[in-house]
């Protein structure tokens, strides 16, 4: 296969390289997301036209659809476009850091595990002011046990990945046991929560996840000499002057803290981390060994993801608005079985 040809890009000190393809594809996939925000911002219960969505969004305008935008739908797109770039980008460098397309957060444990601290510190607290911090430490508990049970004279993916499906499978029946300990009502809006869902965002939440981003974001793309330098293997990263182990956890906490947030305003929606990035592999140029993956690629393609499955839940007929979720695991489901059928070939499992 012919190594595509890359662009060097200069920014002071800084520097890196890019491969049109992948900028390309990053361009188009920001495209789409623009185009599909339009359309979540004009589809609704209550009819706006885009002159109107317009005027409401650059000018003064009338208080019942300025309403409906400012503090409906622009708040829910926002958070969507947010929570999916995180949960991208957290895939990304999960998948990166240990060469297995199926280690991403959510197969791994660690969206469970931010979901069910943020569950039990709401229960133990009453106030959804907790709800962040007990995602984080949650995310944090589940990755350190997570990584201590599957460590043996190293870290092996595939004894990661079967790890954290075990430690999955334990904390959804350690959600079901606090869920019957509540009135039906205050279960069903939390099931709804836990499948993934963001019916009623508010500013704050549209604030922590782009701040989450913005903060995190400069950190992961930083990663990106330590990702491709992973994907030769420990030796050559090691010969390159990486601390392996040291990187690993670095990169770990990133991915951490990137799932908390999204899952502390979204919930864990299933499968984004998972798709977004060998979708963004495999329809930009970085498919080779030693070319990373695309983190503004994944972002992207999690942003797209995530903005139009909400999308499409919410303008199903007869009113029924589904959990963002329900689609999401429509669309990763599959790719699940497709990427496990490969893995199954390889010889990996």
């Amino acid at each position: 296969m012919t190594r595509p040809i890359s662009m060097t890009w200069r920014c002071g000190a800084f520097s890196g390289r890019v491969a049109p393809q992948t900028l390309a594809f990053t361009v188009l996939t920001l495209a789409i997301l623009m185009a599909v925000s339009g359309l979540a911002l004009y589809f609704g219960n209550y009819p706006l036209t885009a002159p109107e969505i317009s005027t409401i969004l650059f000018q003064q305008a009338d208080e019942t659809p300025d309403i409906v935008i400012w503090y409906h739908r622009l708040p829910r797109l926002l958070v969507g476009i947010g929570a999916g770039a995180a949960f991208g980008v957290s895939g990304a460098l999960i998948q990166d850091m240990l060469r297995n397309p199926l280690a991403s957060p959510d197969i791994v444990g660690f969206s469970s595990g931010a979901a069910t601290g943020a569950l039990f510190t709401v229960m133990l607290t009453g106030s959804s002011f907790w709800v962040l911090p007990g995602a984080m430490a949650g995310g944090v508990l589940s990755a350190a046990l997570v990584v201590a049970l599957a460590w043996n004279k190293g870290l092996s993916s595939a004894r990661l990945v079967l790890t954290g499906l075990a430690l999955s499978l334990f904390l959804m029946a350690l959600v079901d046991i606090m869920m019957a300990r509540l009135d039906i009502l205050t279960a069903a809006d939390i099931m709804k929560w836990l499948v993934g869902a963001f019916p009623s965002p508010e500013w704050s939440d549209v604030v922590l996840i782009f701040g989450a981003l913005i903060i995190v974001g400069p950190f992961a793309l930083w990663q990106g000499f330590a990702l491709k330098s992973l994907a030769l293997g420990d030796d050559v990263a090691t010969g390159l002057g990486l601390n392996v182990s040291t990187t690993r956890l670095k990169i770990l906490f990133l991915s951490v803290g990137l799932t908390a947030c999204a899952v502390s305003v979204a919930g864990p929606l299933p499968f984004v981390a998972f798709a977004a990035n060998p979708i963004a592999r495999r329809l930009s140029a970085a498919s080779g060994a030693g070319n990373g993956s695309p983190l503004l690629g994944a972002a992207a393609v999690g942003a797209c993801l995530t903005v139009i499955a909400d999308l499409v839940c919410r303008s199903l007929p007869f009113g029924a608005d589904l959990p963002t979720g329900v689609f999401t695991a429509m669309i990763g489901a599959p790719l699940l079985v497709w990427q496990l059928t490969l893995e199954m070939r390889k010889g990996v499992i």
